[in-house]
């Protein structure tokens, strides 16, 4: 069964409005070309770092901006689309950094909260301390969409690949990377580690990845749609606009010809910390 499936790439600022009518009219020329499954990057709604820290204008989700908004224009042009993610507050005074699916009627189908956090220290002296503001999600989650199963995950989780092969052994077809990845880890890794997911995993892989400058933030661009042969069947560059692609879920050539899924084999971790991690990746 074939769809096609769209990538939003925008430069979200530190004004909500802006950014809201921005990917909305983005979200509206994708359907226009035939998008059925939009999907949207990582706090594509407002993005903004200075000296006194990172501003995601956060809610609670019952009253938030941003998906009140897309649950509108979902109905509007009726088409499934992905919030890349929002920042909700929690119970706990923190922030939650969620995925939500939503159909054509507007309804959540599923939410993902992000499980890993971008605590790093970057080489050119960037410092990044998500777990300062967020807490961490706990569950793996796919979206039962009609043409098949969709895994969530966003951005960071990117470089934990037991994470995809557990969503593709639980049946996932597509996995959905959305993203606000570093200028400098962005060139260095996001396409190699986009396709590797790819290819392990035998899934189609949609990273839609803003762009350019939020304060003192950087961001990559370069949203991919990536077949199961690890192959970009459109690549959206460091600029505004979406890309669009064909994905054909009927197509799974790429595991029967290399059936790694089917091939684990269960084998011991000499480190006591990790057997029960693996355990519950397979």
């Amino acid at each position: 069964m074939k769809i096609k499936v769209s990538c939003i790439q925008n430069c979200a600022k530190d004004n909500l409005n802006h950014n809201l009518q921005d990917t909305s009219d983005l979200v509206r020329k994708a359907r226009e070309a035939g998008a059925e499954l939009i999907c949207l990057a990582e706090f594509f709604s407002f993005l903004h770092l200075d000296d006194n820290g990172l501003n995601v204008s956060p809610f609670a989700e019952s009253v938030h901006p941003t998906l009140s908004t897309f649950q509108s224009l979902a109905q509007e042009v009726d088409a499934w689309i992905l919030l890349g993610s929002i920042a909700v507050s929690d119970s706990e005074g923190k922030k939650l950094n969620r995925s939500i699916m939503l159909s054509p009627q507007g309804e959540i189908i599923a939410r993902y909260d992000k499980i890993h956090l971008f605590d790093v220290n970057l080489p050119n002296g960037e410092v990044y301390r998500e777990s300062a503001i967020f807490n961490p999600g706990n569950e793996a989650v796919l979206a039962q969409l009609p043409w098949g199963s969709v895994g969530l995950t966003v951005c960071y989780d990117l470089r934990f690949p037991h994470l995809y092969r557990a969503l593709a052994y639980s049946g996932a077809q597509i996995l959905t990377v959305p993203a606000a990845f570093t200028r400098t880890t962005g060139q260095a890794h996001w396409h190699v580690m986009l396709r590797s997911r790819a290819i392990e995993t035998g899934c189609y892989v949609v990273a839609p990845c803003q762009y350019g400058d939020h304060g003192k933030a950087k961001t990559y661009g370069h949203s991919l749609i990536i077949d199961p042969w690890g192959r970009v069947l459109a690549d959206g560059g460091e600029s505004r606009g979406y890309i669009i692609s064909d994905v054909d879920l009927s197509e799974e050539k790429a595991r029967q010809m290399i059936p790694a899924l089917e091939h684990d084999r269960p084998y011991r971790v000499p480190d006591k910390d990790e057997p029960e991690l693996f355990r519950q990746a397979s």
